[in-house]
């Protein structure tokens, strides 16, 4: 599990737009990675919106946003074009990187006890360097919490 002060550990894994991500790619500017349990479903919604009114500042500060989840790629797809979202999405439907930064938990889903994506960001400085993380992340006002950290690097 990467950690605040460790750099980004090193996975290759499918993103929207026909694009291979790989961790050695993202060094040269700061990179924000946040992972959501699923698409198209409320919060998860809201968060990817939050993040795609802010993107223009954050690529001002010099970040890269990047959404996780363990959605396939069609659904990945269909959830970047139907709300617009200028940032490639990664479909992480074996869990590579999810068990990398350690966010699949145990979720108590109507009574019953399921493995899932826990709303999980980490920030990664141009050099790769984790510098900040927030788990269990409530989606209102965490994107703009984010880019001010993105723009204090």
């Amino acid at each position: 599990m990467v950690t605040v002060g460790e750099h980004i550990p090193s996975f290759s894994v499918a993103a929207t737009g026909d694009q291979i991500i790989e961790s050695e790619q993202l060094r040269g500017r700061a990179t924000v990675l946040y992972f959501y349990p699923r698409a198209n479903t409320p919060g998860c919604t809201q968060e990817s919106q939050d993040f795609r009114d802010l993107y223009a500042e954050f690529q001002q500060a010099g970040a890269e946003v990047i959404g996780i989840s363990r959605d396939s790629m069609k659904a990945q797809e269909n959830f970047k074009a139907k709300h617009d979202l200028p940032f490639a999405l990664i479909s992480d439907s074996d869990e590579q990187v999810c068990k990398l930064f350690d966010v699949i938990k145990e979720k108590n889903m109507y009574g019953k006890k399921v493995m899932g994506i826990e709303r999980s960001t980490f920030l990664f400085d141009s050099e790769g360097v984790l510098r900040r993380e927030w788990r269990k992340v409530k989606v209102p006002g965490h994107a703009a919490e984010v880019l001010e950290a993105a723009r204090e690097l």
